[in-house]
């Protein structure tokens, strides 16, 4: 199994090499090329993704068809539609690359079996899913107290170097803010 995910799960917990081999058994490697969709609204979501390499957006787009990204996932980042993925209802979301991707996929029965044989990965997804519901509140409160320049520095202490692999225009999109005010934030940091 990649490395990359052996690190990850270690920063939260210390599985057993037999529980480790047990999770690995349960992914499947996926490869999926820039610019193709690995989620789209009204499908029935039966996996979560690990991203080994590349870059992907989450987005949905509003009644008035305007898209909102809601997240970026890099290398050693999770992404899925988690409200599809536990309550079984159809995404919402539509997820799409932004640069050839490697992922790993892991099943929603593997999971529940994972959980039953190796207790301890249970508590790995509840600290993932503890982490990702602070961070949203966290950007929902910098959203609201912070200006474009302070947003845009959580933005890339968040995500190290994405602003190399993503336009300006979704990087303003995903923080709320114009393209052309980024554009100014970001000229006058680097100076």
């Amino acid at each position: 199994m990649h490395p990359l995910i052996t690190n990850h799960v270690k920063r939260y917990i210390n599985p057993s090499d037999k529980d480790l081999d047990l999770f690995y058994s349960s992914f499947n490697n996926i490869s999926i090329a820039k610019g193709k969709f690995l989620l789209q609204p009204g499908t029935h979501v039966k996996h979560e993704y690990f991203v080994v390499k590349g870059c992907l957006k989450a987005y949905y787009i509003d009644d008035k068809g305007h898209r909102h990204i809601i997240q970026f996932a890099i290398e050693n980042w999770w992404v899925g539609d988690f409200e599809a993925f536990y309550n079984n209802v159809p995404s919402r979301l539509y997820i799409e690359t932004l640069e050839d991707s490697i992922l790993l996929s892991i099943h929603y029965d593997k999971l529940q079996e994972l959980f039953k044989v190796a207790p301890i990965f249970e508590r790995y997804f509840r600290l993932l899913t503890t982490n990702a519901f602070i961070a949203q509140r966290k950007r929902i409160l910098s959203s609201l107290e912070k200006n474009t320049k302070e947003r845009y520095v959580e933005f890339c202490e968040s995500y190290p170097n994405i602003e190399d692999r993503v336009p300006n225009y979704h990087i303003a999109n995903y923080l709320g803010v114009s393209a052309e005010s980024l554009s100014r934030v970001r000229s006058k940091l680097k100076r």
